[in-house]
Order: C-alpha cells, then structure tokens, then sequence
C-alpha cells in the first residue's frame, strides 16, 4: 500500500507525533509512506532523518506576536494562490490511502480527487462536543474544513464519551523515581512568548531554568540557559526536570505526563485549539492553568511544591498503523475502545517539585517592591 502522509509543521508537537508513527511504520514494510511537511519554512525543519526524501509544501499557519495569534498578518501571509495550485498539482492519484494531520494540502487534493482518507491528529477531536471556549463555534467551522478527511482518529488526554483516540505520547525516558535523577531546573518551553520580557521575570525568581524555543543570544540571568532545538536535548530536559512550564499545546502536556511532572500552562489567545486545551486541562485537573505569566504567578507555583499527574498511554502509534495495515476492518469506536482500556490511569506524581533555593521570601520581595509587570501582550502560549 502506498500512502501519502502530510503533516501540518506549524508546532513541534505535530512533527513529535509524526516521528512515532513514523516508526510504527517501519514495522510494516509493505506500508510505502511518503511524507510532506507544510506550514512552516524548509530550513526551520530539524531532525527530520526518519522522514526520508519527505516532499514540502508552503500550506498554511498562524503568525504568532506577544503570545496572541495575529490575525492582520496572518491573513497578509496567505498565499491562496500558491495553495490552490499545490493541492491541484499534488499526484494524490498515486496513492491507495492519503492521512493528513491536519495539512490542509494534501486533505483536499485527496478531497479534490476522491482519493481514501484518514485524518489523524488532535484536532480531529473538536469534531466532537468536547470543552471549547464561547467563541468556539467559527473557529469549530474553520477546523471542519481546514483539513477534511472521509474518516478521522482524533485524539486528546480524555475520550469524554466519544470515539477519541489517547494521546501518541511515550515518556521521553523512564520516569525518575522518589525524585532520584532529577535534575535542579525547570523546563521553560514557550516560543509564542514575548522573548525579553519573559526572561526578565524569569530572572527575579531563584528557581534554575532551562529555557527551547527562544533565540539563544538573548541577554538573560546566569541561572537561565537558553538552548537551541534538539530533539535529544530537549527529551532529556523534559524527563530530567522538576516542572514543565509551557504553552496549552497537546502533544508537550501529554509527553510530560506520562512523566508525571508538575504543568504550569497558560493558552495562547485567540487560538482555538489551545483555549480549549485548557479548558479540559482544568476540568480533567491535569495541569495549573494561569491568565498571565509573570514572577509572582510563577513563584507561587514553585512554592506550592505542585506534585504532577503520570498517565500511562499505550501504543497509540503501533495501533493506529495495525490498524491500517489490516484494512480499518474495526470502527474508530472500536479501535477507541481498545486503546483507552490500556491507559493506566492518572495518579499522583511520587517527586513534587523542589527548589535549591526557597522561593517563598524572594516571591514576596517582589511583591513588596512592585516589580511585577505583565508580559504585554503574552496573555496565552
């Protein structure tokens, strides 16, 4: 079977999942996967080795600015032409079974041309009634026609009564034990942020961060490191870290689960899917959800010593790829079925977070002085 897989490379957490599947396939060699990336420049793209000679498209995305989605240069960076042309130039015709995850090209050239198939993401869930936000109703729309699909698995850290696939999320390593191999820092992973003001409160609390997602030669506190991306780094960072503090995107919250690490998030406004990413995150009691990101907000979260959530998610990969290779014989239902019986449930973390340093004093020495200022315009990650 030969199948076109594309996928939307606007966030790292599509390209995560991508690398999964990409390896569920290759225990099945009679599955001829070819890949394209869209939504992001070519020379943005790292570690991309297990995707082979995978094709680009430019396909479509959202233009971030001060941690909210800006919709005046988001409208002026599309290319409808150029779009257009891609889907009706792309030889969907070649392929028994197209899968997008949720790249606008190659769902409707297989739309265009009446090809098989499968939409397999996140995003796929909201076609459900699912915890969204007031505004939910246009952008639910938008997300039906985004990336089309005959059939979709979508997925998300709940089913809530409806054929929802579990997260494709393994640990990045093996979690630590009663705190054993856990490292002094904590994670900081929020790209869409404002850059300097964001480490400016960074810098007024004690705690060791270590910070993806922001340029490394940005003047920052000695206790701040700033790295640059690495799928292994950042793994590492992850499961050796005392919390994660990050955006409301799926696939970091669900990765950083199954380690059982304290989530500090916070939505990226004006963006769907991840306004209601916290809205369940604070019905399901997965993470700490805040308005704001500063050093008061942060240092009350590191002084609570918040314990983590660890779910164990099976093989969704593995699964979905049998599932495929055997011809979709069962119902999304029953496939969804299969799979949430293998989750072990959530339970609290064994190593709350801790500090070397006490951040109690030095979060009410902030106070006092009034040193604290939003981050302007950074209302979501």
């Amino acid at each position: 079977m030969k199948i076109l897989y594309g996928v939307q490379g606007t966030g790292n957490g599509h390209l995560s999942r991508a690398r999964a599947m990409a390896e569920a396939f290759r225990q099945f060699p009679e599955l001829d996967v070819q890949w394209l990336f869209s939504g992001r420049s070519p020379e943005k793209f790292f570690a991309m080795e297990a995707f082979g000679d995978y094709w680009w498209r430019e396909g479509l995305t959202f233009v971030p600015k001060e941690g909210k989605v800006d919709q005046i240069a988001t409208a002026r960076q599309l290319n409808l032409s150029r779009l257009l042309k891609d889907i009706r130039d792309l030889p969907v015709q070649q392929f028994d079974l197209v899968i997008s995850d949720f790249e606008p090209v190659t769902a409707w050239a297989a739309r265009n041309r009446k090809r098989p198939s499968l939409g397999l993401g996140h995003q796929y869930a909201f076609r459900f009634p699912i915890p969204t936000p007031a505004f939910g109703w246009m952008a639910r729309a938008i997300m039906k026609v985004f990336a089309p699909a005959q059939v979709s698995l979508g997925m998300h850290w709940y089913h809530f009564g409806h054929p929802i696939l579990p997260p494709i999320a393994q640990a990045h390593e093996e979690p630590a034990v009663d705190g054993r191999d856990v490292g002094d820092h904590v994670l900081v992973y929020l790209p869409f942020e404002n850059h300097l003001p964001l480490l400016q409160q960074l810098a007024q609390l004690p705690q060791k961060f270590v910070v993806y997602g922001l340029p490394t030669h940005l003047p920052k506190a000695d206790h701040i490191t700033l790295k640059a991306p690495s799928v292994k780094g950042f793994r590492h960072d992850v499961a050796t870290a005392q919390g994660v503090i990050c955006n409301s995107g799926f696939e970091l919250i669900a990765e950083t689960l199954t380690l059982g690490k304290p989530i500090l998030t916070r939505p990226l406004k004006g963006q769907f899917e991840q306004e209601a990413n916290a809205l369940a995150l604070k019905e399901l009691q997965l993470a700490r959800v805040v308005e704001q990101f500063d050093a008061i907000t942060i240092g009350h979260w590191l002084q609570e010593k918040p314990g983590g959530v660890r779910i164990g998610w099976p093989d969704v990969a593995g699964a979905i790829v049998h599932w495929i290779a055997k011809g979709q014989r069962t119902s999304p239902q029953e496939l969804a079925d299969s799979l949430w019986e293998a989750v072990i449930p959530g339970s609290a973390a064994t190593a709350p977070l801790t500090r070397n340093t006490p951040a109690t004093q030095q979060v009410e020495g902030i106070e006092e002085q009034g040193k604290i200022q939003d981050i302007e315009g950074s209302e979501g990650t």
